[in-house]
Parts: C-alpha cells; sequence; structure tokens
C-alpha cells in the first residue's frame, strides 16, 4: 500500500468529537485524537481495504469461524482506535503488522478506511453460537453490558463502544476471555471490572447471545 501525503488540516469527523475525544481519554495518545479529528473519504478508504480483504474479504464480513472480526458497519470511531491501537501496540496482532504499520498507514488513511467500513452493509450471516446460552447471555448482557453497547447490540460511536450485534461468536468469546483475564492491554477498564468475575460459561452465554442479535438498522 502506497502512502499518501497530506497537509495536516485537522478538520472535524464527527459531530461529537469532543464527546469521542473525552472517551478517548489520555493514555490512547496524541495519535488517536489526531486520527479522530479528521474527515475520512470512503472513495480512498476502499483502496487503502484492499490489503486488507484477504483476511477480512471483500466485503469486511471477515469469517464466521471467528479468526477475523466483522468490520463492516462497524461505528468510524471505534475502528480508528482499534486500528490506531494496533498501529501503537497498544493491542497486539503479529499478523496485522505488515500492513498496519505506521509506515503503512498514516491517520489520514486511517480515517478513510474507517468511514468505508462504517458505510457498508451488514448481513445476518454471521457466525452464530449454539444457541443453548442465549437465556442466560440475555440476562447477563442486560445486567452489565446494555448500558454501553445497546440493547440492540448497536454500541456507542461518541463513546468508542462497538456494535457488538451480528458479530461472529468465536470471535466475541476470544475477545472477551482476553478482557476478562487482562491479555488484551487497550481494554475499557470499566469492562474489565465488569467481567472479571464471570466464568467460562457467562462468556460463552453473553457471547451466544450478542451473536444472534440482528444488525441495527443504519439511520
Amino acid at each position: 500500500m502506497s502512502r499518501v501525503f497530506i497537509p495536516l488540516v485537522v478538520i472535524a469527523l464527527w459531530p461529537s468529537v469532543a464527546l469521542t475525544q473525552a472517551a478517548v481519554g489520555n493514555e490512547a495518545g496524541e495519535q488517536v485524537r489526531k486520527a479522530l479529528e479528521i474527515r475520512g473519504e470512503a472513495g480512498r478508504g476502499e483502496a487503502a481495504f484492499e490489503p486488507c480483504q484477504g483476511c477480512h474479504r471483500k466485503d469486511a464480513s471477515g469469517r464466521t469461524s471467528g479468526a477475523y472480526p466483522r468490520l463492516s458497519g462497524q461505528h468510524a470511531t471505534v475502528l480508528v482506535k482499534q486500528i490506531s491501537d494496533f498501529q501503537s501496540g497498544r493491542r497486539s496482532n503479529p499478523k496485522m503488522e505488515p500492513f498496519i504499520g505506521d509506515h503503512v498507514l498514516n491517520s489520514f488513511e486511517i480515517a478513510d478506511i474507517a468511514i468505508y467500513l462504517q458505510g457498508l452493509p451488514v448481513s445476518p450471516a454471521n457466525g452464530k453460537g449454539p444457541g443453548s446460552g442465549v437465556t442466560r447471555g440475555y440476562q447477563l448482557y442486560g445486567k452489565d453490558c446494555v448500558e454501553c453497547h445497546g440493547t440492540r447490540g448497536e454500541g456507542n460511536a461518541e463513546k468508542l463502544h462497538p456494535m457488538v450485534a451480528a458479530q461472529h461468536y468465536r470471535y466475541l468469546l476470544r475477545q472477551a476471555q482476553l478482557i476478562r483475564d487482562g491479555d488484551r492491554r487497550n481494554s475499557n477498564p470499566d469492562m474489565v471490572k465488569v467481567i472479571k468475575p464471570y466464568t467460562n460459561s457467562d462468556l460463552e452465554a453473553v457471547a451466544d447471545y450478542m451473536s444472534q442479535l440482528e444488525p441495527p438498522d443504519k439511520k
């Protein structure tokens, strides 16, 4: 991927950028805040996303096995935050490093990719859980998750809470385990506290429930 240099003109990416930056916090660093202030362009993002299609697929639906997450329809702010965290080492994935290093992607390209992915349609054909944990998962989700991730799993773009509806079950489960066990360094501290007491069965149940949620209608 060729790196495109663009004059650094800071433009608000979202109407609620102040709230978004407050959610980022000081620990995320200047890199994330700068990327969140850039207005992405979907056309450029489509081209910049091409090297990612081998894993995440052309439609950004990921893999139903959960090896790679669905990115289509995810909030652009969430994507900017996570890509920037991979780039800075706050979140680790060795397979991604050759594709997202700061020598490959700059903040403008990250913003372009994020706005492109946000606009893609979300198919309900995701990797779903077994269904046996839905009742327990519904209870746990309603008690501990709904405040941040929403009643329909729609998340919150301003607060950088990801959409979890229509995400692959095994991906949801793996990330929840990493967060609970303290192995995902960019985890939201509030979420860590909430799911720290969860058993493996609890995590399986809530991931099962979230994977069954239909993708929210786009506004």
